[in-house]
Parts: structure tokens; sequence; C-alpha cells
């Protein structure tokens, strides 16, 4: 049976690494962006257009014959909290009414729809970690809260009809265009920049983060896809909301020690601060997720090693090595 999936956030960090994985996999993909937009690759479209959306999906559910499943991944995101905390109308268009819209035309057409969520969504205070996918959220920030209201948002509109799976990630890494793309890459120009004994760059040394890495995410995707898909009906029994995560756990100022260290450069010029940091946007202290939901369903929850990856992948960190 042919399987098709449109990828919403195509062009992105975690994106691009989803659209390899389905095609490896066999499926026929189609991604969508806005500012990075190739086409016919990845067509142009502006989620605040319902029109659009409802074209894009259209072009996946109706490219082959009627006995077609069909997949459509959520993963466009304001996803940087400090973005979000200065542009807090942008953040809610594209995280809870883009999400809303994009679910009530998945519904309509009887596609299922898997939404891209965050760790965020919890307090990440002292004690309370892993957290299970039944445990009651309460995010700190704008970016948390905003996507939580999406799930809601996501969950709500496919409400009693199996069509709508939520998928919680922490902070992931990988194969970048820039390395601000990923708020685990972009550590690399912090270490660089304390090459300079005086820069006086300070690191959070006090949360915990657990950098998970976007082609693991994109297998598990493909998991997850396949299984809720040939449940077909049955699917409206399965877990709603699942969990995936590394269970490496790092503080930012851990994790440039051992850029440095592959890099072979020193951290003269940097400094790790040891309590909760002074932030413009609150921070969670530890948002572990728990994987066993994924786990009782028989998905490989595995992940890279960190420091491996560096060594092995990334040209910019393994060329000392």
């Amino acid at each position: 049976m042919t399987k098709a999936v449109l990828v919403t956030g195509a062009t992105g960090l975690l994106g691009r690494q989803v659209v390899k994985a389905f095609d490896d996999a066999g499926w026929n993909v189609s991604g969508t962006g806005f500012s990075r937009a190739k086409p016919p690759a990845v067509i142009k479209v502006d989620l605040e257009d319902q029109d659009a959306i409802d074209s894009a999906l259209d072009r996946t559910q109706y490219a082959f014959p009627p006995q077609h499943r069909a997949l459509q991944l959520f993963g466009a995101a304001n996803r940087f909290p400090d973005k979000c905390q200065a542009d807090p109308d942008g953040t809610r268009a594209l995280n809870i009414a883009a999400a809303r819209r994009v679910a009530e035309a998945a519904r309509s057409r009887r596609i299922l729809l898997i939404y891209m969520s965050t760790d965020y969504v919890f307090s990440g205070k002292a004690g309370q970690a892993p957290y299970d996918v039944s445990a009651t959220p309460n995010p700190p920030n704008l970016y948390g809260q905003t996507k939580l209201a999406g799930e809601k948002a996501v969950l709500e509109v496919c409400e009693n009809t199996g069509l709508a799976v939520v998928l919680r990630v922490p902070v992931l890494y990988g194969s970048v265009e820039t390395n601000a793309e990923s708020a685990v890459n972009v550590l690399i120009d912090a270490v660089w920049k304390a090459q300079d004994k005086d820069a006086h760059v300070a690191m959070d040394n006090w949360s915990l983060r657990y950098p998970t890495n976007t082609e693991d995410v994109a297998r598990v995707l493909v998991d997850i896809a396949r299984q809720y898909l040939v449940a077909d009906e049955a699917r409206v029994a399965m877990p709603k909301v699942l969990h995936f995560s590394s269970e490496e756990g790092f503080t930012k100022y851990q994790i440039c020690e051992i850029l440095a260290e592959i890099l072979g450069l020193p951290l003269e010029g940097m400094t790790g601060q040891g309590e909760d940091p002074p932030a413009k946007v609150a921070r969670p202290y530890d948002t572990h997720l728990s994987t066993q939901v994924l786990k009782k369903m028989g998905i490989n929850v595995g992940t890279q090693g960190f420091r491996d990856w560096w060594y092995i992948k990334e040209p910019r960190c393994s060329a000392t090595f």
C-alpha cells in the first residue's frame, strides 16, 4: 500500500532529517516551508493561509490511489524561547493558530497528524523528572505555554478520531546549515568566542539538557507513523501523547567542555554559572522525558552517543580528531 507524508517545516533542523528518513523508508514525501522553500521538492506554504494548507494536503491525499495511507507531520514552530518572548503574537499565530488550522484540514480529509512538541511544557523543578506522558504540564515560559496550547488544539480538533498524536522531544542537535539553527550546535560558536581569554563568556552550568539527535527523532517518527497508520480505527485507543529523549544529560557548560575537547581548544575565556543564572526568559532545571510508553509499543528508543556523533559526523568538530 502506498504511504504518503506531508512534512510542514521541511526546511528546518528536524524537518530535513524527517524528509530523508521517510524517503529512505520508501514513503512518498512532500514538504512545505516558507522562507527557505525550494519548489518543487519543498513547496511554499503560508500556514496562516487556509487555502494554501488545503491545497498542500489535497496534493498529498489525491496523488495516489484511494487505498493509500496519508500522514501529516507538523514540525513548523517558533521554538526559541527568547524569540517567542520577543514576538508573542507571531508565536501564538504559528504555535497555536496554525496548528489548529492544520489539524482541522487533516481531520476533514481523514489524514493522521503527528504534532511535534517540547519538554518545555513541564516546569522542570528539581526532583520531578523524568516526566511520564501522564504528568501534569506546567510550562515556565511563553514557548512552552504556546506549544502546550498547540497540543490541546490539535487533540481537541481530532478528539475521538484517532487522527492526532503528539510527540514531545527535548533540545535537538544534528546536521545544520548554520550553527544558529540549533541551541546545541550554536555552542560551537561560544567555544570559539572563548578563545579570547578576556572574553568572559558566561555559560549556564546549572540546568540539565538532554540533547537528542535529529536523525534519531526522525527514525522514531517513521516507526510511530507505521504503527498508527496500520492500527487504522484501533488507533483511537492508542496513546495520544508520546515522549522521546536521549538519556544523556548535560549542562550547557558541560556541552562546551565536550566540544572544546574535540576541537582541541581551551576554555579559558568561559566560566560556568553554577546556580540558576539570570535570564530574560525563565528556563526549567530538568525536564527529562520518560520514554516508557514508546518502549511498551516496541519502538527503539536508543540514541546516538552525544560525544560520538560530534567526533564522527560533524566536520567542524571532527577535523582535529
